[in-house]
């Protein structure tokens, strides 16, 4: 069934939604007729309203109900409301997809190709890792939430998922990382060389991440091969998480979970970063910092430390 969000606190009245497809050039067309949706949209499957034959809005009743798929899509709907001109945009980015892994396999597609390397072959890597691993699934939900709670200038999730590059790099890495694990070495490593190229963040695909992670303005980190990073961990722009050159086999740092490290942040070494430790911005961290303490400058200093 086609449907398409409405909030009926607002009214009472049946929708109709104002995008249309056009079969002969699967473009979504906008039609007079404007749709009244709440001014917050939040997902709420008792206010679906039927505007059939919009095909393209549909929902999988032998599926679990994926909520903030839902919402992504009510906050695209919004957007397009508002702005008419990005109604191909969002469309082919997230309204033709009935799934996040589908949309997400497409976004990562289109911006990692290039002439030599087609769209739609990477796409279907992308897809083939998504649809496969429900570990990969459920860290994407978590970053995309994490992202809206902790950075201040993320506005909604559908924002999220088009324009932070930095969440866009995660999952990018969390397929290489999948690719890197079944032994798959020259295709993750390719995405690694795309994702540094295209979105200037470079994580080696050996490098293990946690749920909840944020990329916050991503530009510059470096994470390398051994590196561990924990959940709900926050990292800011510029940050090495690297290793000294002295060293070989396992020489990257171990961060914990609920750790934030400022930007230009250099932590260097097989060290440990304990849980929802706070480095600060510049730092350069060559020792280990213990659970809940805050590490500053060159050579970082530990403050704060709990008696």
């Amino acid at each position: 069934m086609a449907a398409c969000i409405h909030d009926s606190r607002t009214s009472t009245e049946a929708a109709a939604c104002p995008f249309s497809l056009d079969s002969a050039d699967h473009q979504c067309r906008i039609r007079k007729s404007p749709c009244r949706f709440a001014k917050k949209c939040k997902p709420s499957f008792q206010n679906l309203v039927s505007c059939d034959p919009i095909k393209w809005v549909r929902l999988q009743a032998d599926k679990e109900d994926d909520v903030l798929w839902l919402k992504i899509r009510e906050q695209a709907l919004c957007d397009m409301e508002q702005e008419p001109i990005l109604s191909k945009y969002y469309c082919s980015s997230i309204l033709l997809h009935d799934s996040l892994e589908s949309a997400l396999s497409n976004q990562l597609a289109a911006k990692l190709s290039n002439t030599d390397l087609p769209r739609s072959a990477l796409m279907e890597v992308f897809a083939r890792v998504l649809a496969e691993d429900e570990e990969v699934r459920r860290a994407i939900r978590a970053d995309l939430k994490a992202v809206k709670e902790r950075d201040p200038a993320c506005i909604s999730y559908a924002h999220c998922f088009l324009n932070f590059k930095g969440f866009l790099a995660c999952q990018a890495h969390r397929v290489a990382h999948k690719l890197w694990s079944q032994g798959r070495i020259v295709m993750a490593l390719l995405i690694q060389s795309r994702v540094s190229e295209v979105f200037a963040v470079d994580i080696h695909p050996g490098a293990n991440l946690g749920h909840g992670v944020v990329l916050d303005h991503a530009t510059g980190i470096v994470i390398g091969e051994t590196a561990v990073v924990g959940d709900n961990v926050t990292i800011l722009h510029n940050v090495t998480l690297g290793g000294t050159g002295k060293v070989n086999g396992d020489r990257h740092p171990k961060v914990g979970d609920g750790v934030l490290i400022g930007a230009g942040t250099k932590v260097l070494g097989s060290i440990r970063v304990g849980d929802r430790a706070k480095i600060g911005a510049g730092s350069v961290v060559l020792k280990e910092v213990p659970p809940e303490t805050t590490s500053v400058g060159n050579p970082a200093r530990l403050v704060g430390l709990k008696s």
